[in-house]
């Protein structure tokens, strides 16, 4: 329910309660039929999650194996809702889903009955799933669409509309009309709109875009993600080695492969191998989770270790240990920053050494700006605190807020710097930057922290003032 500015509500339909009130209803099958499809693909299929076997079935009936595959590509529940229907029903289908649904679909079930349906299927279909079937999962190749319109080079405007025609019966993404030459190699791309507005004898040539980009079908999606986001095409044309058009990554492969790259990323950050669902079994969590926590205690106990290293300092200078969680925090934050843009500038396979060092050297002024910023302030304002809220003599509140200042400029230039190398360091060594370096950063900052903070103030407050 939202309210406008005038204090209006606005009361919003629910959908799948209507459709589910026509499907149970007394109406006549064609009705209802009619009636269903009047509404969103995306709406249907969100109605049939709460509808019961029975009922769904009876909505396959009525809808018709025409209708069910635009509506099943809307579901996250394709596979449960592909197996309540017969063989005969699955074929049909499947023969009308993207290649790549039909693929998946295909490939999670057992050998026989996997045989069987593919053998059921028309030789276009089969062609395009044995094609998918031909790459590993992290290739480009596995996520493409065979849905897609093309044109010779050489004809003109008018032909390429009648062509547009012919293909636009099984091929629904004509947003982008793809330009191949007599075997097939990719030459460039045309706008929809531009195709439109071109007068009828125009030559294909002077409105085509000759730098388009295009991705290989053998490229792993991590090394070309950044790439193909970066674009913002509505699609990108996938080639073979020997630049032959295969197929096309469409917006909707695009946003899905960002936002599972996204996750999972955000996931090894945590220290997690891979995003967790809320269908993952309970064991499997914790096998991600529990290693990770168990190196992590024992670099915390390292820490706990080192701070009881100064139990000396905090018994002349009890105080300081209000501030630690000042220095840690802030030390957390720097080098979780600095980790995400080294991250992301990894992601380039073809980075070089100088890069990195450049990488190495822009981080560590950062931190030396924002430690001398963060100090500044930390200066007045731990002092002002000790001597008007905590009473303390000035002398004693600012050499305390001195050494907090100072420790602070320390532990954000250090965690700026630990924050990018080792990134690089695991990245040279070969293992995921991504996986290891949230947990074990955040352990090496707070030593480094600790040992900043503690070590300044035996040194300042202790051995130079004598407090």
């Amino acid at each position: 329910m939202n309210h406008t500015e005038s204090g209006a509500t606005v009361q919003h339909r629910d959908y799948e309660t209507e459709i589910v009130a026509i499907l149970r209803s007394n109406l006549s099958p064609n009705l209802k039929q009619e009636q269903i499809l009047a509404y969103h693909q995306n709406d249907i299929a969100s109605a049939m999650a709460i509808l019961s076997v029975e009922e769904r079935r009876k909505l396959y009936s009525i809808l018709g194996l025409q209708a069910l595959p635009g509506i099943l590509e809307y579901s996250e529940n394709i596979n449960v809702y592909l197996s309540e229907l017969s063989s005969k029903g699955k074929v049909s289908v499947l023969s009308r889903l993207e290649a790549s649904v039909a693929a998946e679909y295909l490939n999670s079930l057992d050998k026989a009955e996997r045989h069987t349906l593919i053998q059921l299927l028309d030789e276009q279909t089969k062609q395009d799933i044995s094609l998918l079937d031909s790459f590993d999962d992290q290739e480009i190749g596995s996520r493409m669409t065979t849905n897609y319109v093309s044109v010779r080079m050489g004809i003109t405007v008018r032909q390429a509309m009648r062509r547009l025609v012919e293909q636009a019966a099984d091929n629904d993404n004509i947003s982008t009309i793809y330009v191949t030459d007599g075997d097939d190699t990719f030459v460039g791309a045309i706008d929809l709109k531009d195709l439109i507005i071109a007068r009828e004898g125009t030559e294909l040539s002077s409105i085509m875009l000759t730098s388009y980009p295009y991705v290989y079908t053998y490229e792993l999606i991590n090394d070309c993600i950044e790439r193909i986001r970066e674009y913002s095409e509505d699609s990108i044309p996938v080639l073979d080695t020997e630049n032959k058009l295969q197929g096309v990554l469409i917006s909707q492969d695009i946003t899905d492969l960002v936002d599972k790259e996204m996750s999972e990323d955000y996931a090894k950050l945590a220290g997690l191998s891979a995003e967790e669902d809320l269908r993952e079994p309970l064991k499997q969590s914790i096998g991600k989770r529990l290693p990770w926590l168990i190196i992590l205690l024992g670099l915390g106990l390292v820490v706990s270790a080192v701070v009881g290293l100064f139990e000396s300092i905090v018994e002349h200078v009890a105080i300081i240990v209000s501030f630690q969680s000042l220095i840690l925090g802030m030390s957390g934050n720097v080098g979780t920053q600095s980790l995400a843009v080294t991250i992301r500038v990894l992601m380039d396979e073809q980075l070089s050494a100088k890069k990195k060092w450049f990488l190495v050297g822009k981080e560590a002024r950062v931190g030396l700006i924002n430690g001398v910023i963060l100090g500044a302030c930390s200066l007045l304002l731990v002092g002002a605190y000790l001597m008007l809220l905590k009473e303390q003599p000035p002398t004693f509140s600012f050499c305390v807020s001195a050494c907090t200042a100072l420790a602070l400029l320390v532990a954000v230039l250090l965690s700026s710097l630990t924050g990018t190398v080792i990134p690089i360091i695991l990245k040279k060594s070969g293992v995921d930057p991504a996986v290891a370096s949230g947990p074990l950063i955040t352990t090496v900052n707070d030593l480094v922290a600790v040992v900043s903070y503690y070590g300044l103030a035996w040194l300042l407050l202790i051995v130079l003032l004598g407090f």
